[in-house]
Formats: C-alpha cells, structure tokens, sequence
C-alpha cells in the first residue's frame, strides 16, 4: 500500500477549499491545504465581505436624503474613502485571521505559498519570500482555485480598465466611472459609486440588465436605478 504524506491536498484556501479540508480533518483524515495569497477567498477578500462593506456606505447618502424629509439635517456630512477602505481592511484581516484559525483547530495544516499539480499525487509548493519549495505528497488532491474577471485582449485600451478586484483598492474615489456588464456584480457595483457620489453611466450589450432574472424585476429594477442617477445605456458594446 502506498503510502502518502496527507490523505488530501487542497490548492485554494477559499470558501470552497476551506470547507472541503476543515470537514475532511474533522473526519479524521490528514489534510493540508495551500493559499498563494490570503485565506478565505473571494468571497472574504475581493466579493461577498468588502462589496457589503462598500453597499452600506453607498446606502447611508440616500438615507440621509431620507432623513432630511422628517427633519434632520446634516449640514457637515461627508464621506472620506481613504478612511472607509482603512475599516474595509481591518475587518477583511479580522474574517481571514478566523479562517485561517479555523483550519488549524480542525487539524489543517495551512502552507503559504503557490501550488503547482506535479502528477496524479503529488504537489510542489512554491516557497513565499524566499522559503525553499516543497514537494508533498496525497493520496487526493482537490484543486479549488476558483476564478479570475476576464477582460477583453482585443479591446483598444483595455489595459487602463480595472475589473470589480481592483475596485476595492482604488487610491481615491473617481468623480465619472463606466461600468461595463449587466450582471447582478456590475448593477451592484453601478449602485455602490453612485451612491458615493460618482458620476456613474452602466452599459450593457443586451436589451435589459440582468439576464436570467424574472423579467418584471429586471424591468422595474432599470427603471430604479435611473431614479438613483446612474445613467443606463442598453443595446451597445
């Protein structure tokens, strides 16, 4: 019988991957997963975490318009993003210390580097900051990488555009910004810049945003988010 350093290798400390090793260690198995980069994934690091983050805040200027119509006022209200994106990171680091303390009281061990598939069992971590590679064996290696935004090669231009990871690291907010998609990511982040006070225009190839939604909300959610002052261009590359 053959025998392996771990039972399962996991490439990917996201969501996904971190689930599969902290159940599969819980059941008695030897696990250890690698992450090139930080734990927890898209959705702790560039998703679900920092894009509510940003929702919130976008959502506080139209409760304050709100406000106004039973009185309040709030004559210096501003918004100042160097100081949001400070509270965003604090918290992300919070969220993926507890990922990574997850894994260890489930009996993962956690490797810091990237990755790379040798053959059917076995795996070659590569050292991060000079650490030396190492190559580690398992009888199952589950590959949980999940993906990248794509970006048109052939477009003129494409190289000064950013995609939704990027936005959450911008030096300063931008006073125009063109969001180009209509997928519920793309209306999400069109709702976040306007209502941070961003000159925002969406623009989409189809005949209405949200493809493979109910076709009465895509509809009336159009019609919305022009109330809200993002400027809809539909039909256009």
């Amino acid at each position: 019988m053959t025998s392996y350093d771990y039972d399962l290798f996991v490439i990917g400390a996201g969501s996904g991957g971190v689930r599969a090793a902290r159940l599969t260690a819980l059941g008695g198995k030897k696990v250890a997963i690698a992450e090139e980069y930080r734990v927890g994934g898209t959705c702790v690091i560039r998703g679900c975490v920092p894009k509510k983050f940003m929702v919130m805040a976008a959502e506080v200027s139209h409760a304050l318009e709100i406000a106004e119509g039973y009185g309040w006022s709030f004559d210096n209200a501003k918004f100042d993003w160097p100081t949001f994106l400070q509270a965003k990171d604090v918290e992300i680091a919070r969220l993926s210390g507890i990922y990574a303390a997850n894994l260890g009281k489930a009996g993962v061990d956690l490797l810091h580097g990237r990755a790379v598939l040798k053959d059917a069992h076995t795996v070659e971590v590569i050292g991060k900051d000079g650490a030396e590679n190492q190559t580690i064996t398992a009888e199952k290696i589950l590959i949980a990488t999940g993906g990248r935004p794509w970006k048109p090669d052939s477009l003129p231009g494409i190289e000064h555009a950013i995609t939704s990871e990027e936005a959450f690291h911008l030096p300063e907010l931008p006073k125009r910004v063109l969001v180009v998609g209509g997928g519920y990511i793309a209306v999400e982040f069109a709702g976040i810049f306007a209502g941070l006070g961003v000159e925002t225009t969406l623009i989409y190839r189809g005949p209405n945003i949200l493809r493979g939604f109910d076709d009465d909300v895509r509809a009336h959610l159009a019609g919305e988010i022009e109330k809200r002052g993002i400027k809809v261009i539909l039909g256009c590359q």
